[in-house]
């Protein structure tokens, strides 16, 4: 595999990126509520990709045709926006998206509560989204790869949840996929040495129950097989000599 290594201005430049899908992300975050549709949710980030002058990195790509996924309940990732997808009081919503600013992408996801949620599934969303963070921690020069993968896998595993093995994180920079991909599961030590200057988007794909999906007959959107609720969270993070840094915060 051929991982990029991008350069300090064009770190910058992906920051800048980042920014801008965070801007997105807030947008979409203040239309989620009890009886907003997911449609609700693409609309709200049509109109912010539009005001701030980005470009979709998700419309049209494979012929993919929203600028997000938006992924209910079971659905783990790439589900469609629609405006039958009524959300409902205990529903949790992924928000998938990325933006190309000035040729740079960036990618995020975070997942969305829906009025209050059962224990059981707020603590999912929690200990997700706690993942992601130890997983970032890892992204450092001279680690390796797998490492990022295990924090993800060691900590959810622990709480007896399944870790998606069909989906996987990936290199960024001028396209949206690039080397090296990045599983949330992997033994540490293991996989390509990290180095500063790779950028990565970490997106633990965690479920309540076990780790299998299924893709729907659509061709995009991804199940749990068992019925069970799905989380998804992602950050776009550099690696520099100075740690790990978040470019969509």
């Amino acid at each position: 595999m051929a991982i990029i290594i991008k350069t300090a201005a064009e770190i910058q430049k992906m920051r800048k990126s980042g920014i801008v899908l965070r801007q997105v992300h807030e947008a979409v975050k203040a239309v989620v509520r009890v009886g907003a549709t997911t449609m609700d949710l693409e609309r709200a980030a049509i109109a912010k990709m539009e005001e701030l002058g980005a470009k979709s990195a998700f419309k049209g790509y494979h012929g993919y045709p929203a600028v997000l996924c938006t992924s209910v309940n079971s659905e783990v990732v790439h589900g469609m926006p629609s405006d039958q997808g009524v959300l409902k009081e205990g529903d949790i919503v992924s928000v998938d998206s990325g933006v190309i600013v000035d040729g740079y992408y960036s990618d995020a996801a975070v997942t969305h509560r829906v009025g209050k949620v059962s224990d059981a599934v707020d603590k999912l969303l929690k200990v997700t989204e706690a993942s992601l963070y130890a997983a970032i921690e890892r992204a450092v020069p001279g680690g390796r790869l797998f490492d990022i993968s295990h924090a993800v896998q060691s900590m959810c595993e622990a709480e007896g949840y399944g870790v998606v093995r069909e989906f996987v994180g990936h290199g960024i920079g001028k396209n949206m996929h690039e080397d090296p991909q990045l599983p949330n599961y992997g033994s540490p030590g293991k996989g390509p040495r990290l180095k500063a200057g790779m950028v990565l988007a970490i997106e633990p794909m965690i479920n309540l129950g076990g780790p299998e999906v299924k893709v729907l007959e659509d061709g995009w959107t991804a199940v749990t097989i068992d019925g069970s609720f799905s989380a998804h969270y992602e950050h776009t993070v550099a690696i520099t000599k100075d740690g790990p840094l978040i470019l969509t915060n």
